[in-house]
């Protein structure tokens, strides 16, 4: 059996929906792993990757003819600053008006010397803020850093996607299947691919049975004797017709 392949950008914690299939179909193998590229889509594409958990400007889905997207959560955008920053002067959310004379850096000049990390290791040295979700702060977190909320920046949402069949090529199962689990699908449901072929299996059988049953029923009734085929048997030695009256 085909090992389903799944890759997720940094940030996206994937482990419920992985543990869920492992539950559910131990028999099916399964591959996980993170991808801190440029491009995550260009995975499925390649064929690296079956289905890719990928991260979008909130309302930008990037679903195209190719490419189905599910968008699944919103992520928080977060303002990350040096240890001692202002930033670290409040309690709750910073509005971005607060932060307009500030410098940031680009977290694009970063895609290629080691992502969010590396741009995370800079802020930390003092060379500007850095704008990313929390998430992503979370899981680089440094001691020399600091993150808040930032009010009035846009968002980020996770999406799940994968190939579009082409032309007449059915869904991958195992695909739908997956997705039925991060969509929150119980194990019987009727929705999963696993339930309907079970569910016409067992159908399959049923009419099997009561075709054999039925043929079996009109068997017996074509034996001569047969209660239901003919009229009973008249008695031997006796006339079947009406009897005459005396004399």
């Amino acid at each position: 059996m085909a090992r389903l392949k799944i890759a997720f950008v940094p940030g996206v914690t994937p482990g419920k929906w992985l543990d869920r299939w492992r539950d559910r179909y131990p028999e099916r193998p399964l591959e996980a792993s993170v991808y801190e590229g440029e491009d995550p889509l260009g995975l499925i594409a390649s064929g690296d990757a079956d289905m890719v958990f990928v991260r979008f400007p909130d309302g930008a889905s990037p679903a195209n003819a190719a490419t189905h997207v599910i968008p699944l959560y919103e992520e928080l955008p977060v303002v990350c600053a040096p240890k001692e920053h202002d930033v670290e002067l409040y309690d709750d959310a910073v509005p971005l008006a607060d932060l307009a004379d500030a410098s940031f850096l680009d977290l694009a000049d970063y895609a290629e010397a080691g992502g969010a990390k590396m741009a995370l290791e800079v802020v930390g040295a003092g060379a500007g803020l850095l704008v990313v979700p929390m998430s992503v702060a979370r899981l680089y977190q440094r001691k020399d850093v600091v993150y808040r909320v930032l009010e009035g920046a846009p968002s980020t949402r996770i999406g799940l996607a994968w190939a579009r069949p082409q032309g007449d090529d059915p869904e991958n199962p195992e695909i739908e299947e997956f997705i039925g689990i991060v969509r929150g699908r119980a194990a019987n449901s009727s929705r999963q691919p696993s339930v309907q072929e079970r569910q016409q299996v067992d159908a399959a059988a049923a009419r099997k049975k009561r075709q054999a049953s039925d043929a079996k029923t009109s068997q017996k009734s074509q034996k001569p004797g047969a209660k239901g085929s003919r009229g009973k048997p008249g008695k031997p030695g006796k006339s079947g017709g009406a009897k005459r009256g005396k004399r």
